[in-house]
């Protein structure tokens, strides 16, 4: 991170070597999947606590009912906004996704029908790399901040971190277009978490009005002028990206709350509701649409067009042992699978280090590998005879289907190929469905577990925008699957249920959340008698994975080098006080300072805050004033608000400037620096009031607070600076500044590393449980 995070004076030397002693040798990236303690791009805090000076009190004290009323109709109004462009573009990203792999795949078909499998696989060959080369391509060259699903950055930035570019119109339109053509090249990834960063781009450019960069400013819209009120707004958005992509209004709700949010409050909560409400009313009308046969080959295709298993359920307590067997299998695959999905992107980073051009190689390599497989997989298994009763047509031709023909004779079907020659929500849907016990082969099955589990950790890493939800879904339903036949006539049970636990376990252990995901899968399969059975699988599994390693997001966000706190403090900050990690030396200014001083610190340090001390005379002794940002020095810099005298501010101050003037400015990358502003000798030696436009009202923790206590604190009110007051009188009335930086691991240990030895996976298994 650079030293603009950090108010503590560390040196410019020390701030460039990494934090983890053991990776000192890992070479420095600036790429999306960088390793911890890597030069990553620059990574700015975001402050969450509203800055009450003067100007800001002026304008609460003067607002009256209509802007009021105007201030709040607004929110709501960009909540219905985000809903609406959010839901638009879920619809169309699974349209063109059905529609681009559905004709590809029938054009296959046809020729495989014609016994010109050559030409077939060429086709299929071709079509996929094309798709991926263009993905890749878009994404490397416009937007790399689009790579992955985007959750990693956007959970990140709600816990108060600033990654650049993540939320900008450049990185919205190419995971859109990216996301689109990577999933309809057969590459095995996701469409739900491109939405949920989708649905947060969208926020956060109606927040700020939209692209400054571009001109495309709406000025009418620019209403939410801080951090906290836009971090709502992108709340809102993730939920409604969620919704779109799994038709899930609820679980996108407490999507957006268990697994993104780190505060959250009732009013936002009914927003974000609202939000997702919207997804779903629009969605319901265009899936009426689609369902008229006005949409090409989605028809019935998706996961939002189709109710997944909706059989009735009856079940006894023989059945709970699998059941609970399923959970522990799911959170032992599940962290398995996040431990190599780590290693491979540590690879990943090195191929992508060496330039462009090697991460669109990577992508193509993993295209045709995947090609490769998908075609020639099916060929191991033996073709089956159609059944008697079928619920669909059998062979199925030219659609998606439980029975592709493939390369086998009238009257039978592949049934690896109807897993693998689809869409992955077709093969959920297909593993999902309801008395197909006896249509797939258990060696077809197990194919496909290997091939989705392994394809989706290397798939996942390519320069593209790729979700891991589907993957995971497709993965856990199939190993689902595989228990159900190894159980056989000894469970009630069918293997399409069987399929949806594997899912809902595998996804408790790989992400690690359990009432969200819950919702969602009862929203997929529309059945409210499966509770109780997710609810247990979804449990034993998370706390199973927890016994192994952190959550697949929380493990990008590190690799990444994302600074991300977490909810659950290391046992060892309880043994440590606030004084026993801030560091100095501290910068401070007096309540009146000469603008030489202002200008010395601002071009020596890169801090973001600085405490304002009153000392004699203004104050019978040194008393703390407040706190005041960079950004607000460089606007009284910048507009010369001087005095030739050292002496109190007159009220016409408040005349020459207003709240809008120390407002955040957005997203935007072009911000003011000392090294602009050019003043004269006369004017260095000027003077500047900061009273008015300091914040009076700092979050201050006294010295001998905990360590864990002061993270709670901070992490829950989303804090870029916490002040650090003593414990006695007489002494500085502050004695240093906290922030980020200051709770990571790898700054703490490394001032004690004695704490080392209490580190380790059971521990924070353990706090964790607490």
């Amino acid at each position: 991170m650079p030293s603009s995070h950090f108010s503590n004076g560390d040196s410019e030397s020390l701030l460039r070597l990494p934090l983890l002693s053991s990776q000192r040798s890992i070479v420095n990236s600036t790429s999306q999947v960088a390793i911890v303690g890597s030069n990553v791009s620059p990574i700015e805090s975001l402050d969450y606590e509203v800055c009450e000076n003067e100007f800001v009190k002026l304008d609460w004290r003067r607002r009256g009912k209509a802007q009021i009323f105007q201030f709040i109709f607004m929110k709501w109004l960009l909540c219905f906004f985000i809903g609406m462009i959010v839901c638009l573009v879920g619809f169309c990203n699974n349209l063109a996704v059905e529609n681009l792999a559905g004709i590809k795949f029938v054009v296959t078909s046809n020729m495989m029908l014609e016994r010109r499998f050559l030409l077939a696989f060429l086709v299929f060959f071709i079509s996929n790399l094309v798709l991926t080369l263009f993905a890749a391509t878009i994404t490397a060259l416009i937007a790399p901040t689009a790579t992955g699903s985007g959750i990693p950055e956007v959970k990140a930035y709600l816990n108060g971190v600033d990654a650049p570019g993540i939320f900008t119109i450049q990185t919205l339109i190419v995971k859109i277009i990216g996301s689109i053509t990577a999933v309809s090249s057969s590459l095995l990834i996701g469409k739900a978490g491109p939405m949920v960063h989708t649905g947060a781009c969208v926020a956060a450019l109606l927040g700020q009005g939209g692209s400054k960069r571009y001109g495309l400013t709406w000025k009418w819209l620019q209403f939410f002028k801080n951090d906290r009120d836009r971090r709502d707004l992108i709340i809102c958005g993730s939920a409604a990206g969620m919704a779109a992509a799994f038709r899930a209004p609820v679980g996108g709700v407490l999507f957006a709350l268990e697994g993104m949010a780190s505060g959250w409050r009732s009013a936002l909560l009914w927003r974000a509701f609202f939000t997702a409400a919207i997804v779903a009313i629009l969605l319901r009308a265009m899936i009426d649409l689609c369902l008229s046969g006005r949409c090409g080959l989605f028809g019935k295709g998706g996961l939002i067009m189709f109710d997944a298993y909706s059989a009735s359920v009856s079940y006894h307590l023989t059945d709970v042992p699998p059941v609970f067997l399923l959970g522990v299998i799911g959170g032992i695959l599940g962290s398995l699978f996040n431990l190599i999905l780590s290693k491979v992107l540590r690879i990943y980073n090195f191929v992508n280090e060496k330039g462009t051009i090697f991460k669109i190689l990577l992508a193509c390599v993993i295209s045709i590998f995947t090609s490769c497989l998908l075609f020639g997989l099916p060929w191991l298994t033996s073709c089956r005879p159609c059944p008697p009763d079928p619920t669909e047509p059998c062979p199925t031709i030219g659609r998606s289907g439980i029975y592709k023909k493939f390369q086998c004779p009238s009257n039978h079907y592949n049934d690896l190929a109807s897993l693998i020659f689809n869409t992955n929500d077709d093969a959920i849907r297909n593993l999902f469905s309801k008395n197909t016990d006896d249509e797939f082969e258990f060696r077809s099955v197990f194919i496909f577990f290997i091939l989705c589990f392994f394809l989706s950790i290397f798939s996942y890493g390519v320069v593209a925008p790729a979700g891991l939800f589907v993957p995971v879904i497709v993965t856990g339903a199939s190993y689902g699957r595989i228990v159900g036949m190894l159980l056989g006539k000894n469970s009630s049970l069918n293997h399409g249920l069987y399929a949806v636990l594997g899912a809902a376990s595998f996804l408790g252990g790989s992400m690690r959340t359990t009432v969200s995901l819950c919702v969602i899968i009862l929203e997929l399969t529309n059945n409210l008698l499966l509770l109780p059975l997710i609810m247990m699988v979804l449990f034993i599994s998370k706390t199973v994975g927890d016994a192994f390693n952190a959550n697949i997001y929380d493990i990008i966000m590190k690799a990444k080098g994302l600074p991300y706190l977490g909810t659950h403090a290391e046992l060892y900050t309880r043994q440590l006080t606030v004084g026993d990690v801030v560091t100095g030396p501290l910068q401070t200014f007096n309540g009146i300072e000469k603008v030489r001083n202002i200008v010395f610190t601002l071009k020596t340090t890169g801090h973001n805050g600085f405490p304002v001390i009153d000392e004699p005379p203004i104050s019978e002794a040194p008393v703390l004033f407040g706190i005041i940002l960079r950004d607000h020095l460089l606007t009284l810099l910048k507009n010369k608000a001087f005095l030739s005298l050292p002496i109190a501010t007159s009220t016409e101050v408040f005349s020459k400037f207003s709240a809008d003037d120390f407002a955040k400015k957005g997203s935007s990358r072009v911000t003011l620096k000392i090294e602009d502003i050019q003043l004269s000798d006369e004017e260095m030696d000027m003077f500047i009031d900061l009273h008015p436009y300091a914040n009076a009202s700092p979050y201050t923790v006294v010295e001998t607070m905990s360590l864990a206590k002061a993270l709670a604190l901070f992490r829950g009110l989303g804090l870029r600076h916490l002040l650090v007051v003593p414990k006695f009188p007489g002494r500085s009335p502050v004695v240093g500044i906290l922030t980020r930086h200051d709770f990571t691991p790898e700054h703490v240990l490394g001032l004690h590393p004695f704490l080392v030895r209490n580190r380790g996976n059971k521990l924070r298994f353990f706090s964790t449980l607490a």
